[in-house]
C-alpha cells in the first residue's frame, strides 16, 4: 500500500519513498538530504503513514515551524481524500502557544510551565477543569466527537475550543490518544520531561512511533538549548525586588550577587568571560549542605511566589542552582560579563555542548527515526553530533543545472580581523553591482546586523534598487507584511538585506519570480568565544574533528540554507553568489554538493549578465 497523496510521483520522491520505506520495514534511523522542493513532506509521510496503518504504529512528524505544521496537516488531508482511507489525526503545538489564559506570552517556558502546573493543581484553570472531569467532560466528549471527523489545523482546534472553554492543549492530547498520526514540535518528543507526560497522557509508547524530523538541521541547536540553564545579575536584581514585595528574606539573594561581583574579578583585562568549575563556584556560595539548602529553598519561595502571581524569579534561581550540579560531560561552564545601559550584567551559564545526550535515546528506542532536510551535508557529521545509529542518504537535486548560477566570488571578507570601512565598502560595491543586474529582487545576507548595515552605508549609494532591511524581533504578521512588501516589487526589483541566522534566512518561501538572486555576503561563523573553543575541544576530543565539528559546518549550514531561498521549483531560476575569499578555501570549499558546481570566479558582472540573457532567450 502506498499512500501517496498526488497523480504523479517525481523521481527524486520515489527515491525518498524506497528509502524510508526500507527504513521503516527494517526498524532503522535515517539522515536524510534531499534537496529543497522536491516535496519531502509528502514523500516521507506516504510510506510512514502506510507502515503505520498496517503494523499499529503512530507517526509523528517533527517540526519547530508553524508553517510546517500547514503543510503537514494539507498533506494528510489530501492523502485521506484521494485514497478514501480513515485515519485519525492530532495537530499540536506548545502548552504556551495554545493556552487560553490571557497574557501569557511575556512569560519564559519554563515560567509558563510552572504557572500552568499552579493553575491546574490548584483547580484555577476553568479551561482545563471544563475539559478534564474527572477524565474527560461531557462538553469535552461532545467537542472530541465533532473533531474526530476531519483533519483539522492546530489553529482550527484552538476556535473551536475558545467557543467552548475549553483546554486546547487537554483537547488536541485527547485526539492524540486515537491518533495515527500526530503533527507536533521537537520538544514534545526530544524533551525528556515532556516526552514522558506527553506519551502516558496520549497512551503512546516510543517503541511504537515512527518519527519523521522536518527541517533536522535544526535538531541539534534545539536539543542543546533545552539542556541550558543561565543565572545573572538581572535576574538576581528582580529577585530581590519580588522578595520585598512578598517580605521574604533577601540576604541570600544578595550574597548571590556577591559571588557573581567575585567572579568577575576572575577575568583579566582583556577578557569578558572565563570557565567556572562545577565546584568553584560551590564552595563560593558556602559549603555543599548551605548549597543545597538554598536552591531547595528559592525553589520552595518560587513555589510559594507562583501561588500569588505568575512568574517567579527567586524560583528560576533555585532550578539554576539545581541545573548547576548536572553532568560534566558535554557542557561548558561560562562566566561572562556585559556591559548594557542598564549597567554591568554578570551571567553564569550552564550550557549543552552534545545534543546526542539528548536524541540517541529517542533514536534506540523508536521503531524508527527519519531526520530529513535541504542542508543535511554532510551527513557524515549530523549523524556524528546526533548520535545516530542508522544510514545516511544523499540525493541529487532533481532541478534542471541550467537554471542555476553558481559562483564563488573570493574578492572581499568579513572575517573579523579583516573588517573596516574599506572592506565594508568592496563589499557594497560588490553587491550593488550584481543587484542592479538581476531583472528583480534580490536578498544578500550578511553574518550579523552589524555587518549589514557597515555595508548598507555604502550600498545605498551603489543602486537604485529599493533597499529593505530585516528588522530584528518581527511579529508573525509584521513578518507576512514585509515579505508581502518584497514580493510585490518583483517587476521593478527590490533588495532584501537580511542575516543568515535572523527571520528570513531560513523558512521562507519566495518562487517563481519573487527572488532572482541571493547573495551570501560573508561567512556567518560563530563567534569565537568560550563556548565555541569549548564546541571545538570537546569534538575534537570526542571524533577528532573540533574545527569542522564546531564551527565550519554550522556556519556552511546557515549559508545552504540562505542559498535555499532562490531555487524552490523544477522551474526556478536563479544566481546564487557566495561573496568572501573563504568560500574558496579548501576547507569550505568541501561542504557545497558535488552537483553544485561551484564556480570562481571575479567576472561576476559579465556571467550574471550572461546568465539572465540567457534566460530570456
Amino acid at each position: 500500500m502506498m499512500l501517496f497523496p498526488y497523480d504523479n510521483v517525481r523521481k527524486s520522491q520515489e527515491d525518498v519513498i524506497a528509502e524510508i520505506s526500507r527504513c521503516v520495514a527494517e526498524k532503522k534511523n535515517l539522515i536524510l538530504h534531499a534537496p529543497t522542493g522536491i516535496g519531502k513532506t509528502a514523500a516521507a509521510l506516504s510510506p510512514c503513514l502506510a507502515y503505520g496503518l498496517e503494523h499499529g504504529k503512530t507517526v509523528f512528524f517533527l517540526t519547530a515551524r508553524q508553517t510546517q505544521h500547514d503543510i503537514a496537516i494539507e498533506t494528510l488531508r489530501d492523502i485521506k481524500k484521494k485514497h478514501n482511507i480513515n485515519f485519525a489525526c492530532a495537530d499540536i503545538i506548545g502548552k504556551k502557544g495554545m493556552c487560553l489564559q490571557q497574557n501569557v506570552s511575556e512569560l519564559t517556558s519554563n515560567e509558563f510551565k510552572d504557572f500552568c502546573k499552579s493553575l491546574v493543581e490548584g483547580g484555577a484553570c476553568e479551561f482545563y477543569s471544563e475539559a478534564r472531569n474527572k477524565g474527560k467532560s461531557v462538553k469535552a466528549e461532545r467537542l472530541l466527537g465533532i473533531l474526530k471527523g476531519d483533519i483539522k489545523h492546530v489553529t482550527e482546534i484552538i476556535e473551536s475550543c475558545k467557543k467552548e472553554s475549553l483546554c486546547p492543549y487537554e483537547i488536541s492530547s485527547m485526539l492524540a490518544e486515537k491518533a495515527n498520526v500526530i503533527v507536533a514540535d521537537y520538544y514534545h518528543l526530544f524533551n525528556p520531561a515532556i516526552r514522558m507526560a506527553f506519551l502516558q497522557k496520549c497512551n503512546k509508547k516510543l517503541e511504537d512511533c515512527i518519527i519523521i524530523v522536518d527541517e533536522g538541521h535544526n535538531l541539534g541547536r534545539r536539543c542543546r538549548d533545552l539542556l541550558t540553564f543561565k543565572l545573572s545579575s538581572f535576574m538576581i536584581e528582580r529577585a530581590v525586588m519580588e522578595a520585598e514585595k512578598f517580605g521574604c528574606s533577601k540576604e541570600k539573594l544578595q550574597a548571590l550577587q556577591g559571588v557573581l561581583e567575585k567572579l568577575y574579578l576572575r577575568i583579566d583585562e582583556y577578557g569578558s568571560e572565563c570557565i567556572i568549575g562545577k565546584g568553584d563556584f560551590v564552595k563560593l556560595v558556602g559549603s555543599e549542605e548551605d548549597y543545597r539548602q538554598m536552591h531547595e529553598e528559592f525553589q520552595q519561595i518560587g513555589d510559594d511566589v507562583k501561588e500569588k502571581q505568575r512568574q517567579s524569579f527567586i524560583g528560576s534561581i533555585g532550578n539554576f542552582l539545581e541545573s548547576w550540579l548536572g553532568d560534566d560531560d558535554g557542557v561548558a561552564r561560562i562566566f561572562s560579563a556585559l556591559e548594557t545601559p542598564k549597567g554591568l550584567n554578570c551571567s553564569l551559564v550552564y550550557r549543552s555542548l552534545d545534543p546526542s545526550t539528548i536524541t540517541s535515546e529517542v533514536m534506540k528506542s523508536a521503531h524508527s527515526c527519519i531526520i530529513m532536510s535541504g542542508t543535511l551535508t554532510p551527513t557524515s557529521f549530523y549523524k556524528d553530533i546526533l548520535g545516530v545509529e542508522g544510514g545516511e542518504k544523499e540525493l541529487k537535486s532533481p532541478f534542471p543545472k541550467e537554471n542555476r548560477l553558481n559562483l564563488i566570488v573570493p574578492e572581499t571578507t568579513t572575517k573579523f580581523t579583516r573588517r573596516s570601512d574599506d572592506e565594508f565598502r568592496k563589499i557594497a560595491y560588490v553587491c550593488g553591482k550584481i543587484v542592479s543586474i538581476v531583472p528583480g529582487n534580490s536578498a544578500v545576507f550578511f553574518p550579523s546586523y552589524e555587518v549589514r548595515d557597515a555595508v548598507y552605508r555604502h550600498l545605498y549609494r551603489l543602486t537604485n534598487k529599493h533597499l529593505m532591511r530585516e528588522i530584528q524581533g518581527l511579529a508573525k504578521d509584521e513578518k507576512a507584511k514585509f515579505l508581502e512588501k518584497f514580493k510585490s516589487e518583483h517587476k521593478n526589483g527590490a533588495v532584501l538585506l537580511g542575516v543568515a541566522a535572523g527571520s528570513f534566512g531560513e523558512g521562507i518561501d519566495l518562487p517563481g519570480d519573487y527572488l532572482k538572486c541571493v547573495i551570501v555576503a560573508g561567512l556567518p561563523l560563530d563567534k569565537p568565544n568560550l563556548e565555541t573553543k569549548e564546541c571545538i575541544r570537546y569534538y575534537d576530543e570526542k571524533f577528532k574533528r573540533g574545527f569542522e565539528y564546531g564551527y565550519v559546518f554550522p556556519a556552511i549550514t546557515k549559508c545552504m540554507q540562505n542559498a535555499g531561498r532562490c531555487i524552490r521549483s523544477e522551474t526556478d531560476k536563479g544566481v546564487i553568489i557566495f561573496l568572501d575569499e573563504r568560500f574558496a578555501w579548501e576547507n569550505y570549499m568541501k561542504c557545497f554538493p558535488k552537483e553544485w558546481d561551484m564556480q570562481i570566479t571575479g567576472l561576476y558582472e559579465k556571467r550574471v549578465e550572461e546568465f539572465f540573457r540567457g534566460q530570456n532567450k
